[in-house]
């Protein structure tokens, strides 16, 4: 089989399409279109194709698949697929990545090599949380009074923005000075014999 030929960017028909997913995982409008928005400014990086399949914790879809197959006779045309977009999962809280567009192409890929570098746009959402909490997003106002959830904001937003830490100087130990003091005689506790 021909070797995977990819896009470097996503068509522009995807973006609806992963906006349309992420509406299923984000009910507060306003973060849906921060994150689409997100997508389309997010640069270009390139992940191995089992990799995003670890990452997503998804199946890998047969090769009967409708969408697959059309994907692989694209492959065997040497037809470029689109570019796959994705918002970082969060290993900490056990999320899983989420291919929000180009689930299909992925799987299609790893039949033709599992080692293939797939272009990817890809988001973080603590990034995009923090912004909405900063813009006044009322379903973020609401998760905000969650604690763990403000917790684990502030804990990520200390993480970016707290300066580098300075090591303090060692201070010099202090001279002794060469005052004596003078000991007091110590007293006797013997008692004194009395006087006739």
């Amino acid at each position: 089989m021909a070797k995977v030929k990819w896009q470097d960017a996503p068509q522009e028909h995807d973006y609806p399409a992963a906006a349309q997913y992420l509406s299923l995982l984000v009910g507060d409008p306003a973060l849906r279109a921060e994150l689409a928005g997100q997508l389309h400014e997010a640069p270009v990086a390139h992940y191995k194709v089992k990799d995003l399949l670890r990452a997503s914790q998804l199946p890998l879809l047969p090769e009967t698949n409708p969408h697959v197959a059309a994907d692989l006779r694209k492959i065997r045309k040497r037809q470029p697929l689109s570019a796959v977009l994705l918002v970082r999962g969060d290993l900490i809280r056990g999320f899983p990545l989420q291919i929000a567009d180009g689930y299909h192409r992925v799987c299609a890929s790893y039949y033709v090599d599992e080692n293939t570098d797939i272009p990817c746009r890809l988001i973080d959402l603590p990034t995009v949380v923090a912004h909405l909490a900063k813009t006044g997003s009322p379903a973020v106002k609401r998760a905000l009074a969650d604690d763990s959830v403000a917790a684990s904001l502030r804990t990520a937003e200390a993480v970016k923005t707290a300066p580098a830490k300075k090591t303090p100087a060692k201070k010099a130990p202090k001279k002794a000075t060469a005052k004596k003091t003078a000991k007091a005689p110590a007293r006797s506790t013997t008692p004194r014999p009395a006087r006739s």
